[in-house]
């Protein structure tokens, strides 16, 4: 039996599917790890064990249990979360801590000052991306300043799924998607390293190759064959950002079709036939060569659903903790009986891209529940994905279909509140294993055993969540007070009020 491996690096856990040649899933398998928030504004994994630790036991898990022999898995492919930055030496050993994607806020006088030197319209025209707390740049370039010791070191900067390239195969590559977020050093317009900001950041040669995602990377050495329980020789493709291979395990193949991840933070993929510029979203070539990708995201969502329940929720079983919060959020009223939540606990991504945005619950009196707030926290959410849509149609990107992913489809408070606030009716497949999943239907195209195309009978449809017009007219007005806060709170939160406060 032909089978085909995909794993995935998540923020919280590790996650790991074997399927043959139909889609159909022989094993799952996943392990939990946790964020790393040494200060506020940084988030980090130690690589080492949340990443290749996780990818050793989940990868020999799945051998295991499926009966599968390990000669029988004809290729694997790797995803994890992105973009990150990880420095390492010359044997590819971590330097320190992953710095994570754009949850993590440390180099923002980074951003700063690399925007003020390069020129945001330069910066579109060779990136085409504005530097954002997503850039890996900045995070570069935080390192050199604020870690000179490690930064001389560094032999090579890699993302997590270049780095399990790296154990399984001994080459040092990225995936062009997954390069595209480390703006400034992309060059959109030749799909390579730039020279230009090597000075300034780091040189190209301490980057990984690039190479497209179904390409092979190498193959599985003996050393990493006896730590994961793989055959040696096995095909290892390039990888990729988990998003990408989200995206494509729910059938995000062509223009207009978006992918929408419920995860530690909302991730949204739009397919294109050509490049969307617009400074609030974020460029990528696509995992195919002549497509093109227009990404987004928000800073949290099922960190926040974790954060509700981790502070006002103990008493419930950890385990089952979130279904119960969903059912006691099912018996408030759309609109939460008037509460709504910025759900800017950790600043914000798409569109506001601030930093220094923060969380408020507004309109609470005696009369609310822990129901009624917790409704507001989904409901706040669906916001922010309103507005981020809202950006998509503004910059001229048709939105044609929506396919949902994640644990979060699964909560239907949550995933209602999406589809009624926007308008927009979501797809959901038939499995939401999410990445993984996809990384096995990739893997499996890399070795020729699959067509894109495939990936519509590996993975139906199942159902669709379609808005409701009566709902949606509560979550208009609610939507309009949402946008309202953040519009005369900013400077607040940026801390002009504070200064005036102590002044006074």
């Amino acid at each position: 039996m032909d089978c085909y491996l995909g794993i995935d690096i998540g923020t919280f856990e590790t996650k790991g599917v074997l399927a043959d040649g139909r889609g159909r899933i022989l094993a799952s398998a996943k392990r939990r790890h946790d964020l790393i928030v040494p200060q506020p504004g940084w988030a980090e994994h130690d690589a080492e064990n949340d990443w290749w630790g996780e990818f050793c036991a989940v990868s020999k898990e799945l051998v295991a249990t499926s009966g599968v022999a390990a000669g029988d898995i004809k290729a694997v492919a790797a995803s994890g979360i992105g973009p990150c930055m990880l420095p390492v030496d010359k044997g590819g050993k971590p330097l320190m801590n992953a710095v994570l994607y754009g949850v993590d806020t440390r180099a923002s006088e980074e951003i700063e000052e690399l925007t003020a030197e390069i020129g945001e319209e330069t910066l579109f025209a060779e990136c085409g991306n504005a530097l954002t707390s997503q850039s890996v740049g900045p995070k570069i370039l935080w390192l050199k300043k604020n870690r000179p010791d490690v930064y001389a070191r560094t032999h090579k900067v890699l993302n997590s799924s270049s780095f399990l390239v790296h154990r399984l195969t001994d080459r040092f590559v990225i995936d062009h998607y997954s390069a595209a977020s480390s703006t400034p050093l992309y060059d959109i317009r030749t799909n390579q390293w730039s020279e230009r900001y090597a000075l300034r950041i780091i040189a190209p040669e301490r980057l990984p190759d690039l190479l497209w995602s179904t390409e092979i990377a190498g193959q599985v050495t003996q050393q990493a064959a006896r730590e994961t329980g793989l055959a040696a020789g096995t095909p290892v493709t390039a990888g990729t950002i988990d998003a990408a291979s989200e995206a494509i395990s729910v059938g995000v193949l062509g223009r207009g079709e978006m992918m929408m991840m419920y995860g530690s933070s909302m991730f949204i993929i739009l397919v294109t036939d050509h490049r969307v510029a617009d400074g609030r979203l974020w460029y990528a070539p696509w995992l195919f060569k002549g497509q093109h990708a227009c990404m987004s995201g928000t800073s949290t969502s099922g960190t926040l659903t974790r954060w509700f329940q981790e502070q006002f929720a103990r008493e419930l079983e950890a385990d089952d903790a979130l279904r119960l919060l969903a059912e006691e959020a099912r018996a408030s009223p759309v609109g939460a009986n008037g509460i709504v939540v910025l759900p800017y606990f950790s600043g914000e991504r798409t569109p506001i891209h601030d930093p220094h945005a923060r969380g408020v619950i507004f309109g609470l009196d005696l009369t609310h529940t822990r129901a009624d707030i917790y409704r507001g926290f989904l409901e706040g959410i669906a916001y922010g994905v309103t507005s981020v849509i809202e950006t998509y149609q503004t910059a001229g990107a048709s939105v044609d279909r929506i396919a949902a992913v994640g644990g979060g489809t699964k909560n239907a408070v949550w995933s209602q509140a999406i589809s009624d606030a926007s308008g927009k009716t979501q797809d959901v497949a038939a499995h939401t294993l999410g990445a993984a999943f996809g990384n096995a239907f990739l893997a499996a195209i890399a070795v020729g055993a699959a067509e894109r195309g495939d990936i519509r009978r590996w993975n139906p449809v199942e159902r669709s969540i379609v808005a409701d017009a009566r709902n949606h007219a509560v979550h208009r007005a609610r939507y309009r007070t949402f946008k309202e806060l953040y519009a005369r709170n900013s400077d607040l939160m940026r801390g002009t009020g504070q200064r005036a406060f102590d002044e006074a």
